[in-house]
C-alpha cells in the first residue's frame, strides 16, 4: 500500500471541507425551495421589529391582584414555553403591578400565540353528567337522580343545594336543581366568556368539550378537582401504541405524576373503574385545560404507576404544544390578552449596518496585520477567515430556519469578536512553524512538527472559549444568549477550519519552491527568522552589521534569552583573548 504523504492528506482534508460546505448549502437550498426558508438569517426584535402582546391577569370574583412572586413565576414559565417553540430573542417583562408584556420577533404563528396566551391550568375532574351539546334541551324540567348518575329532575323551587351531602367527587348530590337548570340552559358558544378557567376547585363545574373544527360536541357537569396539574412532573407527546406495541397513528400526550399525583390518581381511578362504562357516565374522568374539556376518557383500569396518557383529536403540533405547557407548569394565575400589536425595530437597519461596518473594519485590520507580519503567508489567514465566514453564515441561516434563531445586535457583536479569536489560532500555528524553522528543520518538516505543537495550544484555548460560551448561554437570557450562541458556534467552526483548511493549505505550500526555499516575501525566510543553517541541524546566530537591516533587526528580536547570553559570552571571550602586541601585531 502506498504511504500517505502530507500532500495527499491535505487534499483529503480539503475534500472533506468541500463536502461539508456543499452539504450545508444543499440543506439550506432545500429549505429555501420546499420549506419557506431564506438565504438570509432572520433578524431579532432589535433589528427587525415584531409583535408585542400584553397579558392582563384574569381574576375571579373576590380574588386579589397577583403578587410580585406570581408575576415573576409567570414570566419564567412563559419564557420557557417560547424557548420550547423555537423562537429566540424574545423579550418578556412585567408592566406595572399586574400586566406581562411579551415581545416576539417577526409575526408569530398560532401555536406560539397559544403557548403564550394559554394559562395551561390543568385539572382532573370526575364526570357526573354529560350530554351532546347540540341536543341538550333548554329549560328542561328534569332533575338529577340522587345516586345512580341518571338524568336529574329539578324541583320547582330550584334549590341551590341537594337534599343529601355528597360523599365523593362523583356523587350526583353535587348537582342541585339550580345547577342543573343552569346546565340545561348553558350555551357552549358562550364558553369563552363564562370564566370557567377561574372556577373554584372545590365546586362542580359546567363546561364543554370542543372538536378540532372548533364546534362543541359535549357539555358536562363535572365534580370538584381531584388531581391538580401542578402534580405533573413531566409530559411528552408522541404516537400512541396499542397493547401489542404497534403504533396506532394517533397522537397523544404522556404524563408522569409526582408521588402526590400518583397516589391521588390511583385513588380516583380505583373508584371510577367501579362504574359501568356502558351505562354510567361517572366512569369517565375529564381532563380540563383552562376550563375546557380536552378529553374525557373512560376508566379501563386502575392506574397506579402515575403515568396516564391523554388521547383525543390531537395533531402532532397540538400534542407538542400541550405537552410543553404541562411540562413547564401551569401559570399561577390566568391571563387574558389585553392587546396584540405590531412594533417597529428598537434599533433598526442603521444599527445593523454599523455592526457590519465595524466587523469589516476589524477584518481589514486583521488582514493588514497578517500581511505586514507574515508577508504572503498572511494570505492563508485571509483565505481561512473567508472560509470560516461562509460556514458561519450557512450555519446561522440553517439555525434560523430549523430552530427559530434570530440574529440580534448582540449576536453580531459575537461574530465580530470571533474574528480576533479565529485569527489567533492561525498566529499560534504560524509561530510554531517559525520556531521549527529556527531549530533547523526544512519547511515540510516544520509544518508537520509545528502542527503537532500548535494543535495542543489551539485545543486548550478553544476549550476555554467554548466553555465560557456554554456557561453564558445557560445562565443568561435574552440577547446575551444570542451573543453566547454565535461565540460558541464560531469557536467550533474555528477549530474545524484550522484542521480542514489552514493546515492542509500549509502542507501544500510547503511543497512549492517559493515557500520551501524561504523566499523573503514568503514570511518563512530562515535568515529573517534569526537562524542560518550550517550543517547537521546546527545553527549559528547571524553576524549583524552595525547598521542592521530589516531582516537583521527581526532576527535579533527573535533570539531567545539563552541565545543572547551565549552571544554575549562569546563576545566577552573574544575580547579577553585578543590584546594588542608591542610590535603592533595582534597576539
Amino acid at each position: 500500500m502506498a504511504r500517505s504523504t502530507p500532500v495527499k492528506k491535505a487534499w483529503r482534508s480539503l475534500a472533506w471541507l468541500l463536502a461539508i460546505t456543499a452539504g450545508l448549502t444543499g440543506i439550506l437550498a432545500y429549505g429555501v425551495i420546499f420549506d419557506n426558508a431564506s438565504w438570509a438569517p432572520k433578524l431579532a426584535l432589535d433589528l427587525e421589529g415584531g409583535t408585542q402582546i400584553t397579558l392582563a391577569p384574569k381574576l375571579g370574583e373576590g380574588q386579589a391582584s397577583p403578587s410580585g412572586e406570581q408575576l415573576d413565576q409567570a414570566v419564567a414559565i412563559i419564557r420557557q414555553r417560547i424557548d420550547a417553540s423555537g423562537v429566540s430573542e424574545a423579550e418578556i417583562a412585567t408592566q406595572g403591578a399586574a400586566n406581562i408584556v411579551v415581545s416576539i420577533p417577526g409575526t408569530p404563528d398560532q401555536e406560539t400565540l397559544r403557548r403564550i396566551e394559554s394559562s395551561a391550568k390543568l385539572e382532573f375532574r370526575p364526570v357526573i353528567f354529560t350530554d351532546v351539546a347540540a341536543s341538550s334541551a333548554v329549560g328542561s324540567t328534569e332533575t338529577p337522580a340522587p345516586t345512580d348518575g341518571a338524568t336529574p329532575t329539578p324541583t320547582p323551587s330550584l334549590a341551590t343545594t341537594s337534599t343529601a351531602e355528597p360523599t365523593d367527587a362523583s356523587d350526583p348530590n353535587w348537582v342541585s336543581p339550580a345547577l342543573f337548570d343552569e346546565y340545561t340552559n348553558f350555551d357552549c358558544a358562550t364558553l369563552d366568556v363564562a370564566e370557567t378557567n377561574v372556577a373554584p376547585e372545590d365546586e362542580p363545574l359546567i363546561t364543554c368539550e370542543a372538536a378540532p373544527d372548533g364546534t362543541y360536541t359535549y357539555k358536562y357537569i363535572l365534580g370538584p378537582v381531584e388531581v391538580s396539574g401542578d402534580t405533573i412532573s413531566d409530559a411528552s407527546s408522541g404516537l400512541i401504541s396499542n397493547s401489542q406495541g404497534a403504533s396506532t397513528g394517533t397522537w397523544g400526550v404522556f404524563i408522569t405524576f409526582n408521588d402526590q399525583g400518583t397516589g391521588q390518581f390511583a385513588t380516583v381511578t380505583q373508584r371510577l373503574s367501579g362504574f359501568d362504562p356502558n351505562s354510567d357516565s361517572r366512569n369517565r374522568f375529564a381532563i380540563v385545560l383552562d376550563g375546557k374539556v380536552i378529553s374525557a376518557p373512560t376508566t379501563q383500569a386502575i392506574i397506579t404507576d402515575g403515568k396516564p396518557q391523554i388521547s383525543g383529536s390531537f395533531t402532532q403540533e397540538s400534542a407538542k404544544t400541550l405537552a410543553d405547557q404541562l411540562k413547564f407548569g401551569a401559570l399561577p394565575i390566568s391571563f387574558v390578552v389585553q392587546s396584540n400589536e405590531t412594533i417597529s425595530a428598537t434599533l433598526g437597519a442603521s444599527q445593523l449596518n454599523s455592526g457590519i461596518i465595524a466587523g469589516l473594519i476589524g477584518l481589514i485590520l486583521v488582514v493588514i496585520y497578517s500581511l505586514f507580519q507574515y508577508r504572503l503567508l498572511g494570505m492563508v489567514t485571509v483565505a481561512s477567515l473567508v472560509v470560516a465566514g461562509v460556514l458561519t453564515y450557512l450555519m446561522i441561516a440553517i439555525l434560523s430556519w430549523r430552530q427559530g434563531y434570530r440574529l440580534s445586535l448582540a449576536g453580531v457583536a459575537g461574530l465580530i469578536v470571533a474574528i480576533g479569536f479565529t485569527a489567533d489560532s492561525f498566529i499560534v500555528y504560524f509561530e510554531r512553524i517559525r520556531d521549527e524553522l529556527r531549530d533547523g528543520r526544512g519547511l515540510p518538516g516544520a509544518v508537520e512538527a509545528g502542527w503537532k505543537r500548535a494543535l495542543r495550544t489551539i485545543f486548550a484555548a478553544k476549550a476555554v472559549n467554548l466553555l465560557s460560551a456554554v456557561v453564558l448561554f445557560i445562565l443568561a437570557v435574552g440577547n446575551v444568549r444570542g451573543f453566547a450562541l454565535t461565540l460558541g458556534l464560531t469557536t467550533i467552526i474555528d477549530v474545524l477550519i484550522v484542521i480542514l483548511f489552514t493546515h492542509p493549505i500549509l502542507q501544500l505550500l510547503a511543497s512549492t519552491k517559493f515557500f520551501a526555499s524561504g523566499h523573503p516575501l514568503s514570511g518563512l525566510d530562515p535568515n529573517a527568522l534569526g537562524a542560518v543553517y550550517r550543517g547537521r541541524a546546527q545553527f549559528r546566530a547571524p553576524v549583524l552589521p552595525a547598521a542592521k537591516s530589516g531582516a537583521g533587526r527581526e532576527a535579533a528580536k527573535r533570539q531567545t534569552i539563552a541565545e543572547r547570553k551565549a552571544a554575549a559570552l562569546t563576545g566577552a571571550d573574544t575580547r579577553t583573548n585578543t590584546k594588542p602586541s608591542t610590535d603592533g601585531k595582534d597576539s
